[in-house]
């Protein structure tokens, strides 16, 4: 068994970032949104270090789980999830705008959605 209060914790801090993302992310219309300005890549960054806290918490909730958690809940790509957060601290400099407004754009919603069932269920 794991400290569910612990659980919830980190659930509700990736739960945060999923609804600041998606507040964010709001007037982004493209990819341009964020790379054709200093405002844009400032959202570009903020975006990605709430990528970033996402991955790192999932990875922690693994950790304190045993791995027992997040596979109960197959509707989302944990592993994937959690790679987009050692890309962006590993290959910072090489991070795809595209491919990070292609995450905003078509999963944290659902992220979202899904990280608000599991803590309703626990």
């Amino acid at each position: 068994m794991y400290d569910r209060e612990l659980v919830l914790e980190i659930l509700t801090q990736i739960y945060e970032s999923t609804q600041t993302i998606l507040k964010r992310f709001e007037p982004v219309k493209s990819v341009e949104d964020f790379t054709g300005s200093d405002a844009g890549m400032e959202k570009l960054d903020a975006t990605c270090m709430q990528l970033f806290a996402i991955g790192e918490g999932l990875k922690n909730l693994d950790k304190v789980t045993n791995n027992s958690l997040l596979p109960r809940y197959p509707q989302v790509e944990w592993k994937k999830a959690k790679a987009l957060r050692d890309i962006i601290s590993h290959h910072y400099f090489d991070v795809n705008a595209e491919a990070i407004y292609r995450v905003c754009r078509d999963h944290i919603g659902h992220l979202g959605e899904t990280i608000k069932k599991i803590i309703d269920e626990i």
